[in-house]
Formats: structure tokens, sequence, C-alpha cells
């Protein structure tokens, strides 16, 4: 199975492992995760959050506890946010996103989709958006953001904003959160597996709102998933507390994926194709329409996955249209593929000049240009 999340391709944290050890109940995750989220400029008390192993598993849990038959989702979106909808056989409708970018759909599309679906009896009662977003790497504007809120509240939708990606945003770029502007309609998500803990420990953390219905949807969502394992509980609440050598390493990340996602998006752009510059984690969204292919998004990603060594999603796989050749280009892969090659792109200072990582984004740049011969 291809990864749902992209891999950020950094060596493990070196503030995770001594902490697997320590004395369960040392440190409460919900707490943790009220002061993280307070940190952000988000109010929060412990009563109000909930972790889960993973987003998968977390966005499941508070799908269930908001009913109704149909999810609203994004055009293009992350693919695990097709998953929870699926296996509770809930119908997915799909809303465009703006040229602006950002994973928020365009506010007249989503009332109009809403609109027809009740007309045909179904009923939804939720919108999973992501500001900072995955797969296309980029943020909604506030503007932007205002006004789907905004259509999401006229719908009588509640909003499920996936904050997976928000602590990479680049420095510069304005972000808020949609529980910023609708507070009482508003569950936060976030996996910690793309900045805070290992990947191969899947921890997510949920914030609800500070009303009768958050707490009513916290307590269901809560009777459906699974409790972390202690340890990792632990780990997680340790890291989610941001003390320096976990900040001293998320910065450097952060540094790190900013540096790689402008000199990949340099490759790209310089091979013909069209692609938004990233202001958010791991990876990149390319049309490759201007390079005259005559692959479509399957074809591209199987033509690309072959040239190049490693997984390139395309643009179907997040719902977007497989008749256009749109990809996914994860960034983390040129790091290197050991422990000492990502640590050497880690402390870097120009980390497109290490020499391994300048190979992989001249491989890049040329499996792009060579698309419409291959």
């Amino acid at each position: 199975m291809l990864a749902a999340w992209p891999d950020p391709g950094l060596p493990t944290p070196p503030y995770w492992a001594p902490h697997l050890a320590a004395p369960a109940g040392t440190e409460d995750i919900t707490a943790a995760a009220a002061t993280y989220w307070q940190r952000r400029g988000l109010h929060t008390d412990p009563s109000q959050t909930a972790a889960a192993a993973g987003g998968e598993a977390l966005l499941l849990a508070v799908l269930t506890a908001i009913g109704g038959d149909a999810v609203v989702l994004a055009r293009p979106a992350a693919a695990w946010h097709t998953v929870p909808g699926r296996m509770l056989g809930r119908r997915t409708l799909r809303v465009q996103t703006p040229a602006e970018g950002g994973g928020a759909p365009d506010p007249f599309a989503l009332l109009e989709a809403v609109r027809r679906a009740r007309e045909e009896g179904a009923d939804p009662r939720a919108l999973v958006l992501s500001a900072a977003d995955d797969p296309t790497g980029t943020v909604t504007p506030p503007e932007p953001l205002h006004e789907v809120c905004e259509a999401a509240a006229e719908a009588g939708l509640l909003l499920v904003s996936d904050e997976t990606y928000s602590d990479t945003v680049r420095h510069g770029v304005v972000l808020l959160s949609p529980a910023e502007i609708l507070p009482d309609r508003t569950v936060v998500l976030t996996d910690l597996g793309a900045s805070l803990v290992p990947q191969a420990w899947p921890t997510a953390i949920a914030r609800f709102p500070s009303t009768d219905e958050g707490a009513r949807l916290r307590t269901e969502a809560l009777a459906a998933v699974v409790a972390l394992p202690e340890p990792v509980a632990w780990a997680a609440a340790y890291a989610l507390g941001e003390p320096e050598d976990v900040r001293a390493y998320t910065d450097a990340a952060k540094r790190l994926h900013a540096a790689l996602g402008a000199a990949a998006h340099e490759a790209v752009t310089g091979s013909g194709a069209l692609c938004r510059p990233p202001e958010c984690g791991f990876q990149l969204y390319a049309d490759l329409a201007s390079l005259r292919t005559e692959r479509d998004a399957a074809g591209v990603e199987e033509w690309l996955t072959r040239r190049l060594g490693r997984p390139v999603l395309g643009g179907h796989r997040f719902g977007d249209d497989q008749s256009a050749p749109r990809v996914r280009i994860d960034v983390g892969p040129l790091c290197g593929a050991g422990e000492e090659q990502r640590r050497a792109a880690l402390r870097a200072e120009d980390p497109s000049a290490v020499p391994h990582v300048a190979a992989a984004l001249r491989e890049l740049g040329e499996a792009l240009s060579a698309l419409s011969d291959g």
C-alpha cells in the first residue's frame, strides 16, 4: 500500500527514544495537548482534548460521533481523509479548492454541493478541510478561509480541521485555524507524525469545542478509539510540551524542508511543469500538462515512480481528476536513504548543496523533462 502521508525524510528525533522507558502516568497527554494549543492562541482545557493511535483512527471516531450519511471533502485532499468515511459507508462529496491554494474548498461550490446532496436525500453533516494542505503543500489565505467557514456554517456543517501540517508552515505565511473563526463548530485534529513523533508510533490529538455539543462529540469519539500505549502517550506528552531539545529539532527540520521545497520547486518549474511554491509540509503538487504528456494521473505516477525508484503519487489518489497529469512530489526522499545521509542534510547550511541531495534534485528535473519522451 502506498503511504497516506509523505515521509518527512528525517532521522529519528533524538529526544524520542529516551522517554519511551519513562514511567507511565508521569505526563498527561490531554493536559499536554491543551497547553500545545494554548501556545498557538487557542484557549483549550484538557477536558476538550482526546488522543488516539493516528489520524485515521481519530477522524473515524470524530465522524462516527458527528453522524450523517455523507462527508464533504476538498478536491484534492489528503488520501487518508477518505478512509474513515468509506469505512463508515458514507457518501463522499468532493468540492474543488480555489486557485489561491490550501485545502479549503470553494465556498460557493460547497453550498451548491450540499444543496444538491440534500435534494437527493443525503445528510451531510461534516466538512473535513486542511488550511495547511497535503497534498499541495500550500496554505489557504485568511480571507478565503473566512468565506468557506461562513459557507459551512450557513450549510449547517460541522468543520473538522486537519492541522497536521500547521507547524510546518514557512516563515512569513499567515495561517488561521477555522477554530479561530468558528470556535463552536470546529473540531481540530492533528497527527503528530508530521512534526513531533516518529511515524512508526502513530499518535494524533483532537480539540473539541467548549460547548455541550463539543462535550458530547468528545465523549462519543473517545468511546470509539483505543487508548495509546502508556509509554507512547508519555513520550508524546513530552514532545507536546516542546522543551528546548524538541524545539531545536523541529526548527531544524522546518528549515530543512523549506530549503528542499524551494529547491525542488525550482527543479520542477525548470522542467516546464506548473507548480505553486510550497508553503508548508514536505511536498509539491505539480501539473504536468504543459509538458505535453499524453499520460493521465495514473500514467505519470507509474512512469515517475519507475524512473525515480520511489513512489510519486498521481492526483487521482487525492480525489483529483484522473485525466489530469498531476502528481504529488515528496521532498523527504531528497534527504537520502539512510540515517547518516539524512543527518548530513539536516545539519547542512544549504541542504541543496549536499552532494547526494544535489544529485537527487538533478534526477528529479531530468525525469520530468524526459516525461514526454519516456
